[in-house]
């Protein structure tokens, strides 16, 4: 029994030794593999709270220590990602300081989030986890395009296609200006009142989860067709779905 209500936390450790040894990849110059990192600690992020569903354990300090963990996963890792493509780029050193946002205002969304009892079955303001894998697709977007042309995280489209995607995007998102625009608005939103949707299923009737089956369709096609580097999109989707919905409600609630 005493073994069982540590899983869980056992679980957010390696979370956070993911997060950890991201960092530690990132000012190495790993910057991909400690981006790959960020996924990593997102299945441990799933499998804890799954966890603790299961074996029916609740504590404080687990509930203190995730906040902790995705603090250093989701919000110093992607800080670390951005402050290196930032240098790779050359920018002057207090313009790779902007990356410093994404670390301090997600630590700000986490605090918000555990004192906030409006946010037990949708989100007000962009998750940290998210804001993390949007870096991830940032990243590899940026990333060298291999000499053989084979990318097992690539999409299942043609590689002459892909590499034209990637080329094109890369010259868009490895501008210094582009990466501090996006750094800004979207450490902004990790503190925003913007209302997003859950992705938690209460149970798996279309009528109660039709947004949620919409968008995780959308994202499992992007997924296959453009690969890791889909994430961003991804994010926007779930951004402009959530939006959408939100003006819908309220729209109804005129009505009403």
């Amino acid at each position: 029994m005493q073994l069982k209500k540590h899983i869980p936390n056992a679980i957010t450790s390696l979370n956070l030794v993911s997060g950890c040894i991201g960092i530690l990849l990132a000012f190495r110059g790993y910057v991909e593999i400690a981006a790959l990192m960020i996924v990593v600690a997102s299945v441990f992020d799933f499998l804890d709270g799954m966890a603790a569903r299961l074996l029916h354990v609740h504590s404080e300090i687990g509930k203190e220590l995730d906040s902790l963990a995705d603090l250093v996963s989701f919000g110093v890792l992607p800080g670390a990602l951005v402050f290196m493509m930032l240098e790779n780029n050359s920018a002057p050193i207090w313009i790779q300081c902007f990356a410093l946002l994404i670390p301090v205002l997600s630590a700000i969304r986490l605090a918000k989030f555990n004192l906030d009892t409006r946010q037990t079955e949708s989100f007000l303001g962009v998750p940290v986890p998210a804001n993390a894998l949007f870096w991830v697709g940032i990243t590899f977007i940026n990333a060298p395009i291999p000499k053989n042309n084979i990318n097992c995280l690539n999409g299942f489209l043609p590689t002459d296609v892909m590499n034209h995607i990637n080329i094109g995007l890369k010259s868009i998102v490895n501008q210094p200006s582009i990466i501090i625009i996006l750094t800004v608005v979207l450490s902004l939103l990790l503190v925003s009142e913007l209302p997003l949707f859950s992705l938690k299923f209460k149970n798996l009737k279309w009528a109660k989860n039709h947004t949620r089956y919409i968008f995780l369709g959308l994202a499992l096609i992007s997924l296959i067709m453009l690969g890791v580097c889909s994430l961003p999109m991804i994010i926007v989707l779930y951004l402009l779905i959530s939006t959408f919905v939100d003006l819908q409600m309220t729209k109804n609630a005129e009505k009403l």
